[in-house]
């Protein structure tokens, strides 16, 4: 198979992989700008992040049962007050803060100490926009639009996860988006993979062709997509010999068939196959609810549902490995206080996220101060306030679980004080 053959019948194998060409780059120059860092992260730690595309409804996820403005604000779609005999009123957490009734499979996690909500959490950025605040989110910069990579791009770069990075080469699997495209967030020279899933990332060639592929590659000359063909080719191999398509999900974990329950699904086995994964990203949008947006039930509710099944089943289904991995959740930004005229909520402010994990100081609180939802209180007189940086705890986890260094490169512009944390891990 010559260059000009490959051209018209390889090079189509290559682009149905669910690998873009910028994956490619980014691997083949990464491995120069990393110089060699671990194959496993810091303790062989693994971060989580999943994101609620959309600006999921915080005062209804994570609900305020205690302060009588949220009743008054919400008179169809509150929440009701925990009561052992109403089905679909608030989970209690601590008294003043409950789950909407759809997460009751986060409750176990509450119980065992593991899942830590943040509330009036958020970006200090002012934007509505939802592109705008993702992409905020993302590259970790409020406000800043000339950031060109995401910070959990930057962390990896930093080298300040790895445990010796003068010895081991890095994994191709070391990050990994479930995603069609590569994410904002892991945007950047360090390598990463996005994938919509395990079956996608092999050549869709077979036999001789596949090694004829194989071997004008390895052949080639010493250029760019070269380098970037044997690195792909050995991260297939890897991944074939972990054989993750044979996975079974184990302690009886059940996982919805949905997209995202998949999603999870396919992370567990990354993590279980032992591939050197350090940071997994995955999304899930429909949470922009306008309209009809439901209380205990509707809309809202069954995203809830779906999101709290697939994430209990992820962390059942890696049981005792949960010691060594951490799951953060998080959206652009929170909804109005007041209800719409339709039935839902507008874009707000301060949103609510959380962290799960077996180190994690779950159980006990809510973390962040709570503003009040009085009209004084509000932000701008219509949502709920930021009383946290969202900053402030992604640096935490970051730090506390991976064992990140160099926090100004990570955020630039932010310094976050370890003495400020606010004590998840």
């Amino acid at each position: 198979m010559d260059r000009r053959v490959f051209m018209k019948s390889g090079a189509m194998s290559l682009l149905t992989m669910g690998l873009s060409p910028s994956f490619l780059r980014r691997t083949a120059f990464g491995m120069d700008l990393l110089n060699g860092a671990a194959t496993r992260g810091a303790n062989g730690k693994t971060l989580i992040c999943l994101f609620q595309r959309g600006a999921a409804d915080a005062l209804n996820v994570v609900v305020p049962h205690g302060d009588a403005s949220y009743y008054r604000l919400r008179p169809n779609i509150a929440i009701a007050r925990p009561s052992a005999s109403a089905v679909n009123s608030a989970i209690d957490l601590d008294g003043f803060f409950g789950l909407h009734p759809a997460l009751r499979p986060l409750k176990p996690l509450w119980d065992r100490g593991m899942l830590a909500p943040v509330h009036a959490v958020g970006s200090p950025s002012s934007t509505r926009s939802h592109f705008d605040a993702q992409d905020y989110m993302e590259s970790g910069t409020p406000d800043n639009k000339g950031t060109a990579d995401g910070w959990l791009n930057r962390l990896l770069a930093t080298r300040g996860t790895c445990e010796d990075c003068s010895t081991h080469a890095p994994s191709p699997f070391r990050a990994v988006a479930m995603t069609q495209q590569t994410p904002r967030i892991l945007e950047g020279p360090a390598p990463t993979v996005a994938m919509n899933s395990l079956d996608e990332f092999t050549v869709r060639t077979n036999g001789s062709q596949a090694d004829r592929l194989e071997a004008l590659y390895r052949t080639g000359s010493a250029d760019v997509v070269h380098a970037a063909g044997n690195e792909m080719f050995e991260a297939v191999k890897i991944l074939r010999a972990a054989n993750p398509q044979k996975y079974s999900a184990e302690h009886g974990a059940d996982y919805p068939s949905s997209p995202f329950g998949q999603r999870l699904r396919q992370v567990a086995q990354l993590i279980k196959s032992d591939v050197g994964l350090e940071v997994a990203f995955a999304d899930v949008g429909g949470w922009d609810t306008h309209v009809n947006q439901g209380g205990a039930t509707g809309q809202l509710a069954l995203r809830l549902d779906d999101f709290a099944r697939s994430i209990a089943a992820l962390v059942t289904d890696l049981g005792d490995r949960m010691g060594d991995v951490a799951i953060m959740t998080m959206s652009e930004f929170g909804r109005t206080a007041r209800q719409n005229g339709s039935g839902g909520t507008d874009h707000g402010h301060a949103s609510a996220l959380f962290v799960i994990g077996g180190n994690v100081h779950g159980g006990k609180q809510v973390f962040g101060r709570w503003p009040g939802m009085e009209p004084e209180q509000l932000y701008e007189g219509r949502d709920l306030a930021l009383t946290t940086d969202f900053r402030s705890v992604f640096a935490e986890v970051a730090t506390r679980h991976l064992g990140a260094q160099k926090l100004d490169s990570v955020f630039p512009g932010f310094d976050p004080k370890p003495s400020q944390f606010l004590g998840i891990l």
